[in-house]
């Protein structure tokens, strides 16, 4: 059925005359933005943009437009059927329409009895009836481009000898475009879709017609990751929400509720010279820097108050990171009805670590035609995941087929984007600087079968191991897209032991156990060290720059790990892992395992033995990352992760010595609070059910000795400080986006972010667990003088927070913590600077 509805839709591709140009002044030769092209008879139409530009797709028998500008002479053209075409147009001022304005002074701007105020006021107040979630049903078809060039690029850079090959890649462009006049389109990817909306239940279903991308090669660049990235950066724009996302940061839009205590807005003109009359209305940020617009709206006076265009920009002061130009244009159709439903939006940004110099030109654009209001589909529509592929990949990915589906034909520099990509790729220096780039960036080295790294683990140093040197590497799909094998060697220069690590990946979905959606069976052996309750997410433990620790680091583990793991990931971002695991692990440095006997003896234990089965439910609806050659860098959005943990101790299997039940669950969340920035929030709690349970196999809770701010760490706790049986734990970081220090004349000009954190764990232990007790488990660790240095949570939370300056040089951000209790501790302190670097927009 849903095949047949969707043929439906695509039916006969009808004879198309695709016409563009340029509109300027007759006498100045200046480009005219915003004027008004018509089909005469109908309410199609559109706009040129802000450089005066325009491009429409017609058919027969609509083969005339119309040119209309306030102060100009309208102007009728007649369109040759079947041709493209390029209709370049002068207009000519017509006197009878101009009005003389008189500028009688500049008064303070107020919101109190102005009527710009008052205008947008209106369309506040009218905006949900404008919004398409006012109908039952909404359907439409949506095609989208987004690319992406190296832009702004000299003359003497495009004459570099490295580039003698690659003459064929830049293109030319107008020098007053965004960009600039050397450009080197790199990527592209188009997509044509059919959105079906139901307000209720609520549920926007894209399934997708078509879709194609330059594809690079999967051995140096995630494609689907980067196209996630891509759109993450460039999302859609919805000026009737009270937050528009771009580059990752949310803006506040100019007819949010808010909107005029945080914008400036003026009266500019009134356009009589269409129906119905629109009002243009410019509106400016009241502080430069603060996350806000600048532009003009083109308001509608027929007693809805809707937005018929509007321009979005960016002041060049905003706390933006890398920002060197923006701009957003929207575009809206009346409908039959006489309400107005969004015809096109385009997003251009552009990209540079300064004002001069190249950069990197993205452009999004959207176009939406053939609506239908309130027409409802079958359940079956609507139901599954948000988008679904209703085509066959191999099919529609030709040249043909897309000129045929295009809304808007494609920009000449991105015309030959798709060839030029699958040609650079067989380039040899390209490939080599691809490969030489994947090495810094990813830490791996490609020799096609086989790839060595990471390169950051190669050299470490411990107190244990003291100088700590490794090697290893892994199998490519060059090698099989089945199986996959990863090992590595590493040897300490004071303990004088070898470590290493050896797995075997099967792949039961014949892709690479690397790429969503995973689908694996892997076995593995380890004998390696380990601090005592780290757990770190996106890092090995044996980084180099891990290596710098403060305080006493001097209890560790030997761990022998045999490991058996099945995981399986579905397009719907739900995920299981079921695994098998044997450990042993052996205490290293000053920490002993030391147990009091029944008979009142204190035993010494050489090691821990341990069996455990695992299992692990995690949902992640919404999710986007990167995939990395070593780690997923997640790209955060709004939608919550979930994490269910549970792992079973089984006494008396492979040795195991005891039995228990540990369950974990996890939440975290991105909380957007508009022109307050944003918080990311953490809850986590956890319950292990058993007695006589050894501290090792309890909860230690995850400490910092680094001096770099951890995120999921507790920055001023020791190693092995908290040990529990049961816990919850709270973790709050607040970001303000310089909220504050945008007001701060002189340092706003620093372009600096506040962030503020809150961390705490309250928890505790049952006495059949507790050393101090009776239990007859492990004591717990004391220090050289016989002092305890493990505690419970049993008197209060453990609580820390800071203040943070972040955004310092666009990469680093400092935090003063502070450690609110449990003071009376060895060798903690209350206070820290910590550092972390972070790369953000």
């Amino acid at each position: 059925m849903l095949c047949a509805l969707f043929l439906g839709h695509q039916g006969v591709f009808a004879q198309t005359t695709t016409v563009k140009g340029v509109v300027t002044d007759e006498k100045t030769g200046e480009t005219l933005p915003y004027v008004s092209i018509v089909i005469p008879g109908t309410t199609m139409g559109t706009t040129t943009d802000v450089d005066g530009k325009y491009a429409m797709t017609l058919t027969p028998p609509n083969l005339t437009i119309k040119f209309t500008y306030i102060g100009y002479q309208s102007v009728v053209k007649k369109v040759t059927e079947g041709i493209s075409q390029v209709i370049n147009l002068k207009l000519q001022v017509d006197a009878s329409l101009l009005k003389e304005i008189t500028v009688k002074g500049r008064a303070k701007y107020r919101n109190r009895d102005n009527p710009a105020v008052q205008l947008i006021r209106q369309v506040i107040e009218n905006r949900d009836k404008n919004q398409m979630a006012n109908n039952d049903y909404v359907e439409y078809e949506q095609y989208e481009k987004i690319s992406f060039a190296l832009s702004n690029l000299s003359e003497s850079f495009k004459d570099k000898r490295i580039f003698k090959n690659y003459q064929f890649l830049f293109r030319n462009q107008d020098s007053a475009s965004i960009g600039g006049k050397n450009i080197l389109p790199a990527y592209m990817q188009e997509k044509l879709s059919q959105i079906y909306f139901r307000k209720s239940p609520y549920k926007k279903k894209q399934w997708v017609k078509a879709n194609r991308r330059a594809e690079f090669d999967s051995r140096f660049v995630d494609n689907d990751g980067l196209s996630a990235y891509f759109n993450r950066i460039y999302e859609d724009i919805n000026i009737y929400n009270n937050d528009i996302s771009v580059a990752t940061n949310l803006l506040l839009s100019p007819i949010a509720n808010t909107a005029p205590t945080f914008y400036k807005f003026f009266i500019r003109d009134t356009v009589k010279t269409q129906e119905p009359w629109l009002v243009e209305l410019g509106f400016v940020p009241r502080n430069k820097t603060d996350m806000l617009f600048e532009g003009k709206l083109f308001i509608t006076l027929d007693g809805n108050y809707a937005v018929q265009n509007a321009f979005l920009t960016v002041n060049k002061d905003i706390n933006l990171n890398f920002m060197r130009d923006l701009e957003a244009r929207l575009e809206f159709e009346k409908s039959p009805d006489g309400r107005y439903h969004q015809s096109k939006s385009s997003l251009s940004m552009e990209f540079a670590l300064g004002d001069k110099g190249a950069g990197l030109f993205g452009q999004r654009v959207v176009n939406f035609k053939n609506y239908e209001v309130n027409h409802a589909r079958p359940d079956s529509v609507y139901d599954g995941p948000a988008e679904q592929l209703v085509y066959n990949p191999i099919e529609r990915k030709g040249e043909e087929f897309w000129s045929q589906v295009r809304h808007v034909p494609l920009e000449r520099a991105e015309q030959d984007i798709y060839r030029n990509v699958d040609t650079l790729q067989t380039i040899p220096s390209f490939r080599r600087t691809m490969d030489i780039t994947s090495l810094f960036l990813a830490g791996y080295k490609s020799f096609g079968i086989v790839e060595v790294g990471p390169v950051n683990t190669f050299y470490s140093f411990n107190p244990i191991e003291g100088f700590r040197l490794r090697f290893g590497g892994r199998t490519t799909t060059e090698l099989s897209k089945r199986v996959f094998f990863e090992s590595y060697a590493a040897y300490g220069f004071k303990d004088e032991k070898w470590k290493y690590f050896l797995s075997g990946t099967y792949s039961l979905n014949n892709k690479s156990v690397y790429s969503f959606p995973l689908h694996y069976i892997r076995a593995s052996a380890q004998r390696d060290t380990k601090i005592p309750g780290q757990d770190l997410q996106f890092v090995q433990e044996d980084n180099f720059l891990l290596s710098f620790k403060r305080g006493e680091n001097n209890r560790w583990l030997y761990n022998d790990i045999y490991k058996l793991e099945y995981v399986r990931e579905f397009p719907s971002h739900f995920s299981y892992r079921l695994g098998f695991t044997e450990w042993t692990q052996k205490p290293a440095g000053i920490l002993t395992y030391e147990k009091v006997s029944s008979a009142g003896d204190n035993q010494i234990l050489k090691q821990l033995r341990n069996t455990e089965v695992n299992m692990e439910l995690r949902y992640a609806p919404g999710e986007q990352f990167y995939q990395g050659k070593l780690y997923r860098t997640p790209i955060i959005n709004k939608f919550p992760i979930f994490t269910l943990r549970y792992n079973a101790g089984l006494k008396g299997v492979f040795a195991g010595e005891n039995n228990y039940h540990n369950f974990t669950a996890n939440i975290t969340k991105r909380v957007y609070l508009s022109q307050l920035g944003f918080m990311d929030l953490t809850g986590e709690g956890g319950y292990i059910v058993g007695k006589n349970i050894p501290f090792p196999l309890l909860t230690v809770h995850r400490a910092n000795q680094t001096y770099a701010y951890q995120l999921n760490s507790y920055n001023l706790m020791n190693f092995l400080e908290f040990v529990s049986d049961r816990y919850a734990s709270l973790d709050v970081q607040y970001y303000m986006n310089g909220f504050l220090l945008n007001k701060i004349p002189l340092i706003k000009k620093l372009k600096l972010r506040e962030v503020f954190s809150f961390k705490a764990v309250v928890g505790g232990l049952r006495d059949e667990n507790n050393p101090a007790k009776g239990a007859s488990v492990y004591k717990f660790p004391v220090d050289e003088e016989g002092r305890a240095i493990s505690y419970t949570l049993e008197k209060q939370p453990y609580m820390e927070g800071s203040i943070g300056v972040a955004n310092i040089f666009k990469i680093l951000r400092v935090d003063l913590v502070k450690r609110f209790n449990y003071l009376d501790h060895p060798n903690v302190s209350e206070w820290g600077v910590r550092a972390r670097f972070r790369l953000d927009f």
